[in-house]
């Protein structure tokens, strides 16, 4: 009787783990946003270290892998890339991707206001 009351207050503790274990097996969820080349444009652009039209072609390079994937780019990806596109002088193009930034981030609205307004403004 005391062996099988001993292999029972051990079996306590390896259930215990077993079911620890197979809670960390769970999968994570997916990340919310794809950052695919994003944070070193963003630098780029901070230090000067490259021509805006080879950041433009890198996040558009991003922003198509990203798409390919059915994810997200990250809140200010189309803010920088509209930032750019105004420092070559494609106006049009800054105005769509400040917008688009403006829809898919509403906390967005008042700063992508100002940036669209700055730039009318600009003769």
């Amino acid at each position: 009787m005391k062996q099988t009351d001993l292999m029972r207050g051990m079996s306590l503790p390896a259930v215990a783990v077993a079911i620890l274990f197979a809670g960390c097996a769970v999968k994570s969820p997916p990340p919310l946003y794809q950052w695919n080349g994003y944070e070193p444009a963003v630098y780029d652009y901070l230090k000067g270290g490259k021509d805006p039209q080879q950041q433009i072609d890198a996040l558009e390079k991003a922003l198509q892998e990203i798409r390919a994937k059915g994810a997200t780019p990250p809140p200010g990806f189309y803010a920088q890339l509209g930032m750019l596109y105004a420092s070559v002088g494609k106006d049009g193009q800054a105005m769509e991707n400040f917008d688009t930034e403006k829809h898919l981030f509403p906390e967005s609205s008042t700063y992508m206001d100002f940036l669209m307004k700055k730039k009318t403004k600009q003769p």
